[in-house]
C-alpha cells in the first residue's frame, strides 16, 4: 500500500476514534441491546424494521406475556396469532412471516440452536443469514453483533446521516459503503462496535436530527455543518 493511502486510512481511523471518544464521554455507556436472551435480540431485530423501538418493546412484552418468546413457542404458535401479538410493531403480518421463516431456517440449518449458529466462522454465517427471506443487512448485522457478539458493524439511517455531516461519507452512501468505513478503519472489536452504534443512535435522536440541533452538540467542533451555520 502506498504512503499517502496509509496516511489517509490512519487519519480516518483517528477521526472515527475521536468521534467515539467524544460521544462516550458525553453520553456514557448505553448498555444496548436491552434484551434478556440472544433469541429475544433476534426477534427484536426483525420487529424493529421500519418502526420505533417503543413499539418493539410493546410487541416483545406481548410475546413474553403469551409465553411464546422461545424457539419452540414461535414454532408452535399460528402465524395469525403471532401477528396479533406483534401488532404494535407495525407491518405485523409481514413480520410474523419473517419471524416464522427465521425460526424455521434456524431449526433446519442449526437444529434450532443459536449456539450452533454462532459457533462457526462469522463471515460465512453472515453470508448465509443474508439469504434468509426478510433478513436484510441491518437486521443481519444486528443479530450477529448483539445476539452473537460478532465484530460486524450495524448501519442505519442515523449512521449515514451523522457521518455524511461529519464529512466522512458521501450523501448517497449505501449500506455496504457505510459499513466499510468502520470495518476497514477500526479494529474488529464487537464491544467497540456495540457501543459505537448505540452512541450514534443517541446522538442522532438528540442532536443530529433531520434538522440538526447544533447548540450544545458534543461533536460541534468536529462538524462541518456546525461551522457552516448549522445548514446541512
Amino acid at each position: 500500500m502506498s504512503g499517502p493511502a496509509t496516511v489517509h486510512l490512519s487519519v480516518t481511523g483517528e477521526r472515527l476514534r475521536a468521534v467515539f471518544a467524544r460521544l462516550l464521554e458525553h453520553y456514557g455507556p448505553r448498555f444496548w441491546w436491552p434484551a434478556e436472551t440472544p433469541f429475544e435480540v433476534c426477534i427484536g431485530a426483525i420487529l424493529t424494521q421500519n418502526t420505533a423501538w417503543t413499539n418493539v418493546e410493546k410487541a416483545i412484552g406481548a410475546l413474553k406475556a403469551a409465553n411464546v418468546l422461545t424457539i419452540e413457542g414461535i414454532e408452535d404458535i399460528q402465524a395469525g396469532r403471532l401477528a396479533e401479538l406483534i401488532r404494535p410493531s407495525g407491518y405485523y403480518n409481514v413480520k410474523s412471516v419473517r419471524i416464522k421463516g427465521f425460526v424455521g431456517w434456524l431449526r433446519e440449518r442449526h437444529n434450532g440452536s443459536l449456539d450452533a449458529m454462532f459457533n462457526g466462522e462469522w463471515r460465512e454465517l453472515r453470508t448465509e443469514l443474508l439469504k434468509v427471506p426478510g433478513i436484510g443487512p441491518e437486521t443481519c448485522d444486528a443479530i450477529m453483533l448483539y445476539a452473537g457478539n460478532k465484530p460486524t458493524f450495524v448501519v442505519d439511517a442515523y449512521t449515514r446521516r451523522l457521518f455524511h455531516r461529519l464529512g466522512l461519507l458521501p450523501a448517497d452512501a449505501g449500506y455496504d459503503e457505510t459499513r466499510r468505513l468502520f470495518m476497514e478503519h477500526l479494529p474488529g472489536d464487537a464491544q467497540l462496535f456495540n457501543e459505537y452504534h448505540a452512541l450514534i443512535v443517541e446522538q442522532c435522536k438528540i442532536f443530529c436530527r433531520t434538522r440538526p440541533l447544533c447548540d450544545g452538540c458534543p461533536l460541534a467542533l468536529q462538524c462541518p455543518v456546525f461551522h457552516s451555520g448549522c445548514n446541512p
